[in-house]
């Protein structure tokens, strides 16, 4: 079978998307502007922030594509590449709505011992990754790191508290979608559609692919379902009274009156 990166949206993304599009869970009906500000933000942020990285990894040889996949490019990047940063933030966000986390701001949201332990992991994760991008096989390992554990520190200095009180909600919102972009990469590889350069991996497999992959799509969900939840939490600690400042009252006016349930 030959399939082009944008015949691989239509017959592995697209449909899971429109599924979740039209059952429309109860939460999504009821919070409205609230979760669609939300996770039009994350949309936003998935894109600036990855582009370059993207950008980057693609002109390094980390990976490439098969002949005939690709048929537009914006920069070194095809344009499925850019329709991947779009529809996995949406499909991971709507897959969140599901599990009704509501937000709500408890004062041991502020307890220091879960955001300074979240930073100091960020942290060392970042400093491992640096140091993984001095080793030719750990290269992408340790750009991935890199690339997303700063993003952990500043969501875990924010909200750790509230991320440790809540995280049987979350996680389940983070497990589904990773497997199910880690299986549909698994076959994309399979398909000859990209392929993860060996020069600059480390070689290790899980089910046939490469770890690098899975722990890819394991942080851009985890960024994703943290930012949307930590954003519904800042406009109750707002509420409440317990945090102020321009841009979380700029965030509250942008979601309205509009209740998260």
């Amino acid at each position: 079978m030959t399939l082009s990166y944008l015949d691989f949206h239509a017959v592995f993304v697209l449909p899971p998307l429109l599924l979740l599009l039209l059952l429309r869970p109860p939460v999504l009906r009821v919070a409205g502007r609230t979760e669609r500000t939300a996770l039009a933000l994350m949309v936003a942020a998935a894109v600036v922030y990855t582009t370059p990285w993207d950008n980057y990894m693609i002109l390094r040889g980390v990976w490439y594509y098969g002949e005939g996949r690709v048929f537009v490019r914006v920069g070194a990047i095809p344009l499925g590449e850019y329709l991947f940063f779009i529809l996995q933030t949406v499909v991971t966000g709507l897959w969140l709505s599901w599990y009704g986390v509501t937000p709500n701001f408890d004062t041991r949201d502020w307890r220091p011992t879960p955001r300074v332990a979240g930073v100091l992991g960020a942290l060392g994760a970042t400093a491992a990754g640096l140091a993984f991008l001095a080793v030719t096989r750990g290269f992408y390992l340790g750009a991935i790191l890199a690339w997303a554990c700063p993003l952990f520190a500043l969501q875990w200095g924010v909200g750790g508290g509230y991320l440790v009180r809540t995280w049987r909600h979350w996680v389940p919102a983070v497990f589904v979608p990773t497997l199910y972009f880690a299986a549909v990469d698994r076959v994309a590889i399979s398909l000859g559609i990209w392929t993860i350069a060996p020069e600059t991996s480390t070689g290790i497999l899980v089910l046939g692919l490469p770890v690098e992959e899975g722990l890819f799509f394991l942080v851009t969900n985890l960024l994703i379902v943290w930012g949307i939840v930590l954003y519904g939490w800042l406009l109750a600690a707002h509420r409440a009274g317990a945090v102020s400042g321009p841009l979380v009252d700029a965030a509250s006016r942008a979601a309205g009156v509009v209740r998260w349930r």
